[in-house]
């Protein structure tokens, strides 16, 4: 089993050294799902909803969101981020899926950057929405894919 890279001899958390590794391109996709009752997502789509165009605060969360990854994550290294890409689209006649793709050129990789991204957008989905669903579900956040650095690409099993 691999050690935890944030934590030191001692079990103390710390943050990790990442000085001497060497600046390379790295990629994260993450993505996440929100349930809700039909009509609520054909409001969404349509954007029939009061407080405005759902996607469009849900993607400018997202960004600002993967933007502030450091500020929110204790030990995680605030990046250079050079760009943040999200996505929404209906899944089925209840779900609508969030991709977030986060890119960096820097000493560290941009998965969690990635994963606040789609949380933070499902989050404001969800706020965006209440009012006409308050029994939405979030769920499915996860790590896709991620490109660059030593370990080079992973990508996930498929479910």
């Amino acid at each position: 089993m691999s050690k935890l890279t944030h934590l030191d001899d001692t079990g103390a958390a710390h943050m990790v050294d990442v000085g001497a590794k060497a600046v390379t391109e790295r990629r994260a996709l993450a993505v996440a799902t929100v349930t809700m009752q039909p009509e609520t997502l054909r409001l969404i789509m349509e954007g029939g909803l009061p407080k405005g165009d759902v996607i469009a605060a849900a993607r400018i969360a997202g960004i600002m969101a993967a933007k502030e990854t450091s500020r929110l994550i204790p030990l995680c290294h605030p990046l250079p981020i050079t760009s943040v890409k999200l996505d929404f689209a209906p899944l089925s006649d209840t779900s609508i899926g969030i991709e977030a793709t986060v890119k960096v050129s820097g000493q560290t990789g941009v998965e969690m950057e990635a994963l606040t991204a789609v949380s933070v957008a499902a989050l404001t989905l969800y706020d965006m929405a209440k009012a006409v669903d308050k029994g939405m579900v979030i769920g499915d956040i996860r790590l896709l894919e991620k490109d660059g650095g030593k370990s080079g690409p992973w990508r996930a099993e498929t479910c």
